[in-house]
């Protein structure tokens, strides 16, 4: 297959892809170049933040985007100065861009942010007191899991693998849905036997279900 007849193959395949906002077309690389850019200036500050202060990363990088600005800037003028022409503004364009929040839309990320927080503390409350013996034995087994990928990683080195797994676990999947779905089904079926044999086996859990009967 030729270059012409590939490009115009994952055009077409493109094409056909769902459309997506611009974080899932990020993380999906419907557009190589712009998510590897994103991809790697993302993963840099990273790992940035893991070798100095979140201060020193902040100053120094924003120093280097001011530098890089002026010195456009400049460019630009010395050129436009040469050749005696008027284009203006070199970042015209960008600065005429609103990044203003609507009220309406700030109302909506409020609201959405909102609705996590309570649902987030329903389930820790829900867990916690232990109102299904079940679901808060699992979570417990994930808590004791947590404390050994705390003694290996540190906070930062596991935003770092997150932050890798994004831009690559989702691409993954969907380039394999169907195998990975099979194993899934057959985790997912694996657990709930599980689960129902421990409820079976729980004289608490047998308690519980008849005292709701009655």
């Amino acid at each position: 297959m030729g270059r012409k007849s590939s490009a115009k193959y994952y055009s077409h395949v493109n094409e056909n892809l769902p459309e997506r906002g611009p974080v899932e077309s990020l993380i999906y690389w419907r557009d190589v170049k712009k998510s590897g850019i994103v991809f790697g200036i993302g993963l840099s500050i990273l790992l940035a933040l893991s070798m100095f202060s979140l201060i020193s990363v902040f100053a120094y990088t924003s120093l280097a985007a001011l530098s890089a600005s002026i010195s456009f800037r400049i460019y630009k003028n010395v050129q436009s100065a040469i050749q005696k022409s008027s284009d203006g503004h070199p970042f015209k364009d960008i600065l005429d861009i609103d990044l203003t929040l609507s009220q309406d839309r700030a109302n909506q990320i409020a609201g959405l942010i909102i609705s996590h927080f309570n649902a987030y503390i329903t389930e820790l409350r829900r867990l916690f007191l232990v109102e299904d013996l079940i679901d808060s034995l699992k979570f417990g087994l994930l808590l004791w899991l947590l404390t050994y990928v705390g003694a290996i990683f540190n906070g930062m080195t596991v935003v770092i693998l997150a932050y890798i797994a994004m831009f690559t676990l989702p691409k993954v999947y969907e380039s394999n849905k169907q195998t990975v779905d099979q194993y899934l089904d057959l985790v997912r079926g694996k657990i709930n036997e599980l689960t129902e044999k421990a409820k079976a086996a729980i004289p608490i859990g047998k308690n519980e279900e008849s005292s709701k009967d009655k």
